[in-house]
């Protein structure tokens, strides 16, 4: 069985027992969080493909952890005129663990 969840905008497939990391969420480390813009559900028998969401859907997760993912330098430069400019970004993520589909 797996679906087709709407997280902070973003699309992720999932699966019961998958761990995933999401664009940070607010919610503590241990909660559970509830998804209901679930696009489409799929299991061995049926499929099931909402307009745009499929209506009483929703999936369960735990929140695991918050982390950060790996610097990203920018590094900026105009020729000739001395200008250079070195800039690092982290972008943060929430590691959640699908419960229940």
């Amino acid at each position: 069985m797996h679906a087709v969840v709407e997280i902070a905008g973003q699309q992720f497939k999932v699966t019961p027992t998958q761990k995933l990391f999401v664009p940070k969420l607010s919610s503590e480390q241990g909660s559970k969080v509830k998804f209901d813009k679930v696009l489409l559900i799929s299991d061995e028998k049926k499929t099931t493909v909402g307009t745009p969401f499929v209506k009483g859907a929703s999936i369960e997760a735990t929140v695991l952890r918050h982390v950060k993912d790996e610097k990203v330098l920018v590094f900026r430069k105009k020729k000739r005129k001395g200008f250079k400019v070195r800039r690092g970004h982290r972008q943060q993520f929430t590691e959640i663990e699908i419960n229940r589909v």
